[in-house]
């Protein structure tokens, strides 16, 4: 009896080993995949760092096709031959000049695009903040960096024409603009206004003004700003403290006017640090941020 259960032990253990065995084989990688790999990698190296090619490389790239979806993805009715235009850059037409053909371009595009963008946007920010908010939220707007997302974003990649290959921010930012004139053109200023403010005033969603503009001394420009309303300086006040003696200390300043009447207020962890964010308060509060 004790033979026959160490036997049928024995039995069950070398059953569990092959079923561990099978599993483990299950979940190996084959001996062919690293030779494989292996000659992969060396085709790979021989052939040298595969450049990227524009999408207009490909065989079954139609741009007619693109330039019209282009417009009527948006809902745009542009003229066709000045959204080709408005596409073209000038390095793109100085490559086909050597080569014997004269296009147009869109550096009057972008030009008047530009123009276009900049009147609008301080037409609608004139309306609401002072000079000095305006110039910083323009700026914003009509950088490289937030046009070209812009363009990216509409699928100009693609369609644009110049000589250089990734497509550089400078040329998406300029190609929305030459888009802009291209539009106002094809159909009326109102509509092109409206273009910018679908697209491009829209990048402000889910900022503030202090997230693009802050002034260098906040309690200067505060004391510039009061005086142009013919408002007295203010007078700083220590509000509150706490734990003034840790690493934790916090510290509550008011800003009030000669009527003591409160115009800002703010903490930190310095009475200095509170005091400039109490300002920065009393200008959002004047300036109506």
């Amino acid at each position: 009896m004790f033979l026959f259960r160490n036997s049928a032990r024995s039995l069950n253990k070398l059953g569990q080993i092959s079923i561990f065995n099978n599993r483990i084989g299950e979940r190996q990688i084959k001996r062919w995949v690293a030779p494989t790999l292996r000659e992969l990698k060396r085709r790979k190296d021989k052939l040298g760092e595969e450049k990227p090619s524009p999408r207009s490389s490909f065989l079954e790239w139609n741009y007619e096709a693109e330039v019209y979806a282009f417009g009527k993805r948006l809902g745009e009715n542009f003229d066709r031959e000045l959204l080709k235009r408005a596409l073209i850059h000038r390095s793109y037409a100085n490559v086909k000049k050597d080569e014997g053909q004269e296009i147009e371009h869109n550096s009057e595009l972008i030009e008047q695009g530009s123009q276009i963008i900049n009147e609008f946007l301080r037409e609608e920010f004139s309306k609401i903040y002072t000079d000095d908010v305006t110039n910083a939220l323009i700026k914003y707007l009509t950088s490289d960096s937030v046009l070209s997302h812009v363009a990216k974003h509409l699928g100009l990649t693609d369609l644009i024409f110049t000589s250089e290959f990734p497509v550089e921010e400078a040329t998406l930012a300029d190609t929305f603009k030459a888009i802009i004139a291209a539009l106002e053109l094809s159909d009326n200023l109102e509509r092109s206004q409206k273009f910018i403010k679908d697209f491009l005033l829209v990048q402000l969603n889910g900022k503030t003004v202090f997230d693009i503009w802050e002034p260098e001394n906040p309690v200067d420009y505060l004391n510039n700003l009061l005086k142009k309303q013919g408002v007295g300086e203010f007078e700083a006040r220590l509000c509150n403290e706490s734990a003034s003696n840790t690493i934790l200390a916090n510290y509550q300043v008011g800003l009030y006017s000669n009527d003591k009447k409160l115009l800002g207020i703010g903490w930190g962890e310095n009475v200095d640090i509170a005091k400039n964010t109490a300002a920065l308060d009393a200008i959002r509060r004047l300036c109506n941020l």
